[in-house]
Formats: structure tokens, sequence, C-alpha cells
């Protein structure tokens, strides 16, 4: 065995053996051990600064316990690389010094190509982090911006766009836009004025408001009801399109679409009457107010108030009666008032679904109508009769006054916001279900009287049999006076004045199915125009010919007149014209059936007659 005594030798070959023996007993001892992520220490380690470079060698990357790492630091050769390598970079020391450092701290079983991708994915990652949330915050704060501005803004009141923000739209209601900077979408004004003086990338709208173009819109310039005023720098890429304004355009400004004008009802500046009554009065609940441009609303109050007292000065009975049934049932008025309220649409459906209830539903539609107004007249007159019941008797406490009265708290009562529509509604329905309620209690309070048979006149040969009677009792005679077949009174004679008055619903029953009849022969004879002189028509002749109708046959009426002649030609043409009469006005004439005592319409006042029902076995053809 041969013996090396080679000092330097046996150096290297002890170096060797300290240097891979630590390496390869890290691998080993690595190799089974699943990987852990690293902790905090290592994390807040690898953020801190890198101290500065004391010893930047190629051993500092494989650690060795200090009494090993010794002899190494020692023992370093090659002198000569060291002064070279700083001098030809010696400003990328300190950087390799750092790298070196970051990499002294990651795990020793990491392979040198994998913690250097890692560190290249680090660096990339950390590039991209540093300017991905910047990007994404400017983006998210602009849209945020934008939302603030245009979505999460409440619309109402005025808006505007200052110059060099831009926004997604500009909507207003009860207010106005301006936009002095841009805007993408179209700008929009409800009840108010549009003005653009930047820009928009669609239309400028304003209904009932002008609008003012000073500037670029992408889109149609639309006013409703307001005058459109384009301005020396307007650039209109649509159409300009006026409704019941006017076009005022500068000589300079642009349309590259047509202009529009489509008047009616009068220019802009004569609806500012109309938008302040939407902002002062629809928007605050109520009918009126006291106000610049409201002064025609009052006007249209005062002349339906005053049909009112006139409808009291024509028919105050009705009045009375109408007030006296809220008076005295106020809690079955309501009731009634709930049950009109419920029953009509229902009514109404019942109609529709039977198909010839169609023809129906117009008639049913202007009752209502018309008894809607009555009842209203008949709530300012209860409501004056709370006042007039302390002046006592005399012209004071007439029900016109009543009315005049009533409609004076009304009118106060239509200026309070909120409460103004409320107690206009309420009027209504109670007016209209306290009509209805009375005409109900008229039919049934009002007992008709019963028939009373008119005296025969007395026989020429009653007075010969009485004498005759009275000198054979005085004779007592037991001798039979041989007397031929007795004599038979003539039948009594029935006065038709006389018999029961028909009310108002069953003289309701008989026009609806007369009106359905007439209704059916139009439908197949395509001949709707003449409805209402086909059916006065039949009315006429019937009556002149056997005295009522096939409604009336049904309903077991006749209309007979009141001196108990007979229905003749003339009398059936006036009470038919006079039909017309009480339709035209408010259709007050066929209700007035159920507030007169002598259940006469105002038709059957013009020709003398009235509609009476017929005992049951007499034939009406």
């Amino acid at each position: 065995m041969k013996i090396y005594r080679h000092p330097l030798l046996a150096f290297l070959l002890v170096a060797a053996g300290l240097i891979i023996n630590p390496a390869t007993r890290a691998q080993e001892e690595a190799t089974p051990k699943p990987v852990t992520p690293p902790t905090v220490e290592a994390i807040s380690a690898a953020e801190k600064p890198a101290p500065p470079a004391t010893v930047a060698t190629a051993t500092t990357e494989v650690e060795t316990p200090a009494t090993e790492a010794a002899p190494v630091a020692v023992e370093t050769p090659a002198p000569e690389a060291v002064p070279a390598a700083t001098a030809e970079a010696p400003t990328e020391a300190p950087a390799e010094t750092t790298v070196a450092s970051e990499d002294s701290l990651r795990r020793l079983d990491e392979p040198a190509s994998e913690a250097i991708a890692s560190e290249s994915d680090e660096t990339t990652g950390a590039s991209v982090t540093e300017t991905t949330p910047e990007e994404q915050a400017t983006i998210k704060v602009s849209s945020k911006q934008r939302r603030r501005q245009h979505s999460n803004q409440i619309p109402f009141g005025n808006h505007t766009i200052a110059v060099g923000n831009k926004v997604f739209e500009a909507v207003s209601i009860l207010g106005s836009t301006t936009v002095n900077g841009e805007v993408e979408g179209p700008a929009v004004s409800i009840l108010g004025d549009t003005r653009v003086n930047g820009s928009t990338g669609r239309e400028a709208v304003a209904v009932l408001g002008n609008v003012y173009v000073d500037g670029t819109v992408g889109g149609e310039v639309v006013a409703v009801f307001g005058d459109v005023t384009l301005g020396p720098k307007a650039v209109v890429k649509g159409d300009v399109v006026v409704v019941g304004g006017k076009i005022i355009s500068d000589a300079t400004a642009v349309v590259k679409g047509d202009r529009q004008e489509v008047s009616f009802f009068g220019d802009g500046d004569k609806l500012v009457g109309l938008k302040t009554w939407f902002k002062e009065c629809l928007m605050w609940g109520r009918p009126l107010a006291f106000g610049r441009n409201l002064g025609w609303a009052w006007l249209v109050a005062g002349a339906v108030f005053s049909l009112y007292i006139l409808l009291a000065l024509l028919f105050p009975r009705a009045f009375e009666k109408c007030a006296e049934t809220l008076e005295q049932r106020p809690g079955s008025s309501l009731l009634a008032v709930v049950l009109t309220v419920l029953i009509t649409p229902v009514l109404i459906v019942l109609l529709v679904i039977t198909g010839v209830g169609l023809l129906l539903i117009p008639f049913v539609a202007a009752g209502l109508f018309f008894a809607g107004i009555f009842g209203k007249a008949v709530m300012h007159a209860w409501l004056g009769r709370r006042i007039t019941r302390y002046f006592g008797p005399g012209p004071m406490s007439h029900v016109a006054v009543a009315t005049l009265i009533g409609s004076v708290l009304v009118l106060l009562l239509y200026t309070v916001p909120f409460l103004g529509f409320f107690v206009f509604k309420v009027l209504d329905v109670i007016g209209l279900g306290v009509v209805v309620y009375t005409i109900i209690l008229s039919t049934r309070r009002e007992k008709q009287k019963p028939v009373v048979a008119a005296t025969a006149p007395a026989s020429p040969l009653a007075a010969p049999f009485a004498s005759l009677a009275a000198a054979a009792g005085a004779d007592a005679t037991t001798t039979e006076t041989s007397v031929g077949a007795p004599l038979v009174p003539p039948p009594l004679a029935v006065a038709g004045a006389s018999l029961p008055r028909a009310g108002f619903w069953i003289r309701l029953a008989a026009t609806g199915i007369d009106a359905v009849l007439i209704g059916i022969v139009v439908g197949f004879t395509n001949t709707g125009a003449a409805y209402p002189a086909l059916f006065a028509v039949y009315c006429v002749v019937l009556w002149a010919l056997k005295g009522t109708t096939i409604g009336g046959i049904v309903c077991g009426l006749k209309i007979v007149r009141l001196d108990d002649r007979k229905v003749d030609w003339m009398v059936s043409v006036v009470r038919g014209l006079g039909g017309f009469l009480s339709l035209a006005v408010a259709g007050l004439g066929f209700l007035w059936v159920a507030f007169d005592d002598q259940k006469q319409s105002w038709h059957d006042k013009i020709a003398g007659t009235t509609i009476v029902q017929v005992p049951k076995g007499m034939s009406l053809l």
C-alpha cells in the first residue's frame, strides 16, 4: 500500500469532504419530508432589507455548522479572482449581495433551477401586483363616480353636470337638467328645462319644459309642450321635434336631421299654467293651490261648483232626501258606499261575460257618471247643512244656500297638501253610494196605495126594482112575483192611473231588456251608429200600439195617461222626444223617478204619463 505524503493534496481532499458531507446529509434528511410553507418569521425576515455585504461568496449558500464553516472561510483560495470581479462591476456588488442574502433565506432542499424559476416568477408577480391594483382602483373609482352621479342619486330636483365631469346619463324629475360637462347617454327633464352647454351622446328631452342647446347632442332634441332654442354653438346630429311649441334657432346652429313642429293647445308659453299645476298641485296631492298661473284651475272649480248650486235650485227635494238619508242612516249609507264600490266592477265583468251585456255597459257607465255628479253636489249640500241648520227656517235654510256654503268649505280643503285629493275622492265615492241607497229606500218605504175600483154609475132599472121590492114587502103576500132572468151589472172599471206606480229599479230592468233586444238587431244589421234612433222608434211604436214594450211585458209594466185616456201616437212621440232631454241633462231625468213622489220621470211629466204595475192576470197584449 502506497502512502501519499503530499500535504496540499491531502488538504484539498479533507476540505472537499467537509463541504460535500453536510450537503449530502441535508439532502437525505429533506427528501422524505413534505414541503412546508414558509413561516411568518421567514416571510418577515425576507421582507427586511438585506444587511451590508460583508461576505459575498458561494459558500454562503450552503450553511454549515459553526465548527465546520471556520476552516472553509479561512482556506478559501483564488485571491486574484475577487479583485477582477470587483474591478469589472463595482456598482453591481450591492445588488448581488442583496440577491445573495435573499437566496440565503431559501430552503436548502430546493433545487437551484426551481429557485431561479420561483425567483423570476416572484419578480414578475411583484411587478404585476404593483401595477394592476392601481389600474383596477382607477377603474373602480371612475365607475363609482358614474354610479353616484346617475344611479344612486334621486332624480327629483335640479341636476347640473359640471365642466370636466362625465356621467352616463342625467335625469331630473320636477327639476331642470344642465349639462356643462359630458353625458354619455340622454339628458332628460320632466316638468323642467334641459340645457346642454357641453355634450350628450344621445337625446336631449324636456317634458312640459324647454330645451336649450349650445353644445353637441348626439341624438334627437325633443320638447313636449315646450320650445327648443338652438344657440350659435349648437350641433344636433339627429332631428329636432317640438310638440306644442316652437323652434328658435341661431343662424350658425347645425341640425343634421329634420326639424318638426307639432302645434296644438297653443304655444309652450300658454301651458305655463298647466306646468305650474303639476308642480304646485298634483305633486302635492291637492286639486287647488294659491299661486301665480293657477287662476284657470280656480275658474274650472268655480264652474263645476256653480253647476252643483244650479242642481240644488232645480231639484231641492232630491237633495234634501239624499242629505236626510246620510244624516239619519250614516252606517247603512257607508255600507251602501262599500257595496256600490265592490259590486260595480263585478257587474261590468258579468255584462262583458254575457256578450250581449256589452251593449249595456255604456248605459251603466253613463248612469254611474251622472249619479256621481249628483252625489258630489249632494255631499256639498250635506256639509253646508252642518252650518245652515243653525240659521232656523227661512231663505238661509234652503238647500241651495247649504250647497254654496259646502262648496266654499270644500274649496278650502282642496288647497291642503295631500288632503285635497283625499277629500275629493271621498266625497265622490260617498256621494254615489248615498244616491244609490236613497233610490233603494224610496222604492221600499213608499208603499203604493191599494187598488181602488171606480164606482160604477147607477143603472136606470135599479129604482123600479127597489120600489117593487118595497111594495112586495108591504103587501106581505105569499105570491111570488114572476121575474125574468136577473140583470148582471157591468164589470167594474179600474182606472189605470190608480194602479201601483213603477219604481226606478223595475223600470231600469225593463229598459235593459229592451236595450239588449235592440242591440241584437243592431249587431246583425251592422247599424251601430243608428242605435239611439232605432231604440227611440222601437219604444214610440210599441207605446202607441200596446202601451208597453217587450221589456215592459216581461216586468208587468204599462204606460198610462194621468187622465186615463188612451196613449195615442202624439203622446208616444212627445214622450220619446222627452226621453232625449232626460238623458241630455246629466241623465237626471231618468233618476228623477227615485225622488219624485208621483214616480214620474221628466219625459213622463212632459207627456202627462206614468208607468204602472199591472195586476197579475191582466193581459198587456
